[in-house]
């Protein structure tokens, strides 16, 4: 994922902050507009690991602080709901203007709310997905409590929102009282994914029912189940951004995903933060990382995992292969890989007594009518298939900078 920082204006003239997110070495597919939760901001970790789904197959995502928020300019407290509805459409604008009108929208919380009445102003919005919505805006007072009476009684009040302090004037909560959910789901008629957890305690789960019922089709809702309202574990917004990716490939007008821009067979990506690493085979796509325990994000396999799978892979399509050719009844192949590091008994230097090999295990499982002279002459085959014979030759790896770019 490559970040790229920007700014563009609101309707007041504050300067509002962005991150947009591009895939590596290829045009965007579409772009992506992403709206967060009330009184979040674009830094907040799950809306990074969304937008690293989406760009990782291909969409371009542009996340960025609301008003007063984060590292926009701004009081908060001269915010409400229809300037976040400003906010969306000043960053559709700058999308436009800069680079390509957005195709998608997606919005998290009060930010889900936002991007249903945004979208029906938005001709070139194609698909809008929500995450842990409120089917009316007006359900954000249920954080204010007992302060709603002295909000309406000073004109305005401190409030503490997830540990964090906030002045909510009386017109926050006018604004947000004069908005009909029903009214724009109806008039939407776009595309909807509509995506909460069962369990969550912030927005409950009626709400996205409520939402659902009344958009118009085509309508979508995926169960976020065991997630909370914050999708606070890694791999909850993982998912989240996986499934927005797949689902709107259906509903988006995308142009052919271009394949890489050199003649490598498979170029790898690192950022700055973490391992996950992005990976490109052709027009294939999916990343490599490194388990929690170590340090890493668990979003994909380890290296080893996916040397690993190569050997695996290019076992069972050896056999495949050889059985069809022989027209024998292999009906299904299990290969079961593991990696580790043993002592070897070196030959020629039986002085080093720590020296260690890598050893891979392979066990096969062979179902189907097959005698067994067929079974032996299979794991004959196994043994040659052509991933197992590099990892006996001798392999050279030559390594060298490409270009000076930083």
């Amino acid at each position: 994922m490559k970040l790229t920082k920007i700014d563009f204006k609101n309707k007041q003239g504050d300067t509002i902050s962005g991150r947009l997110d591009f895939p590596r070495d290829q045009k965007p597919l579409a772009y992506v507009l992403f709206a967060h939760c009330f009184t979040c901001n674009k830094n907040l970790v799950p809306v990074k690991n969304i937008s690293r789904q989406l760009t990782e197959q291909g969409f371009a995502v542009l996340r960025f602080d609301f008003t007063g928020l984060g590292a926009s300019e701004g009081d908060f407290e001269n915010t409400n709901f229809s300037s976040n509805i400003e906010d969306l459409l000043c960053a559709a604008e700058y999308l436009e203007k800069e680079y390509e009108s957005p195709a998608l929208l997606i919005g998290h919380s009060l930010g889900g709310a936002a991007v249903i009445y945004a979208a029906s102003k938005l001709n070139s919005v194609q698909a809008v997905a929500t995450v842990a919505a409120p089917s009316s805006p007006g359900h954000v007072k249920n954080l204010f409590g007992s302060d709603i009476d002295r909000i309406k009684e000073l004109g305005k009040a401190e409030v503490n929102i997830g540990g964090r302090s906030f002045h909510i004037k009386d017109q926050f909560l006018e604004d947000i009282s004069e908005k009909n959910m029903t009214h724009a789901l109806k008039h939407l008629r776009k595309p909807i994914l509509v995506m909460h957890s069962p369990q969550d305690t912030t927005v409950s789960v009626e709400n996205a029912a409520e939402i659902y019922q009344h958009a118009m089709h085509p309508k979508s809702f995926i169960s976020l189940d065991g997630a909370d309202h914050l999708l606070s574990k890694k791999r909850d917004s993982a998912y989240v951004g996986n499934v927005i990716a797949s689902w709107s490939r259906r509903y988006l007008d995308l142009p052919k995903r271009n394949t890489l821009p050199n003649k490598s067979q498979v170029t790898a990506q690192i950022g700055s933060e973490g391992f996950t690493t992005e990976l490109r085979a052709g027009h294939h796509t999916f990343r490599a990382d490194e388990p929690e325990d170590v340090g890493g994000n668990d979003f994909g396999p380890s290296p080893y995992d996916l040397v690993l799978s190569g050997l695996g892979a290019c076992t069972a399509m050896t056999l495949r292969m050889y059985a069809d050719r022989k027209k024998w009844g292999l009906d299904e192949v299990d290969v079961y890989l593991d990696h580790s590091k043993d002592y070897a008994e070196d030959c020629d230097h039986p002085e080093e007594k720590q020296s260690k090999i890598d050893v891979m295990e392979r066990k096969i499982k062979l179902k189907g009518d097959l005698d067994e002279k067929q079974r032996q002459r299979l794991l004959e085959i196994a043994n040659k298939c052509p991933v197992h014979k590099t990892l006996h030759e001798r392999v050279e790896v030559r390594t060298s900078l490409e270009g000076n770019n930083s």
